[in-house]
C-alpha cells in the first residue's frame, strides 16, 4: 500500500467509530477494524478520534504488542501545515519526567531533615530533663 500524506484536516474528517484516524508521532492509523478490540474500550479510541493522539498514547505506556498492532494499522504520513498544532516534544517529557524525579528527591530529603530535626529535639530534651 502506498502511504498517503494527509492534512490534520484530512484526518479530523474521520471521526467517527466506523470511519476513525488517529495520529502518533506524526504517523497516521486507521484504527476503525480495531475499536471494537481495543483492550481499553472503544470510548477510549472515539475520544481521540481524527485527532494527535500521541500524548494519550505515550501517557497509557502501551506495550511492545500494542505498538506492533499500531504499525498494521499505518494509513500515512501527517502533512503538517501553518495554524497545525505543535506536537508534544520528547524533551518536553524528559523534562517533565526530570523535574519529578528532582520534586521526588526533594520531598524525600525534606522528611530526612524533619526527622533529623526531631531526634535532636528529643536528645535536646532528654539531656536538659537529666540537668534538672
Amino acid at each position: 500500500m502506498a502511504t498517503k500524506e494527509l492534512t490534520f484536516q484530512d484526518v479530523a474528517e474521520h471521526n467517527t467509530k466506523k470511519d476513525l484516524y488517529i495520529v502518533v508521532h506524526d504517523v497516521i492509523y486507521d484504527a476503525t477494524k480495531f475499536v471494537d478490540e481495543h483492550p481499553g474500550g472503544e470510548e477510549v479510541l472515539l475520544d481521540v478520534a481524527g485527532q494527535d493522539a500521541t500524548e494519550a498514547f505515550e501517557d497509557v505506556g502501551h506495550s511492545d504488542e500494542a505498538r506492533e498492532t499500531l504499525e498494521q494499522l499505518k494509513v500515512g504520513t501527517l502533512k503538517r501545515n501553518p495554524g497545525d498544532p505543535k506536537p508534544k516534544s520528547a524533551t518536553t517529557g524528559a523534562v517533565a519526567a526530570a523535574g519529578q524525579t528532582q520534586s521526588a528527591g526533594a520531598g524525600v530529603g525534606l522528611y530526612a531533615v524533619v526527622a533529623i530535626g526531631g531526634l535532636l529535639a528529643f536528645g535536646a530534651y532528654q539531656y536538659l530533663q537529666q540537668q534538672q
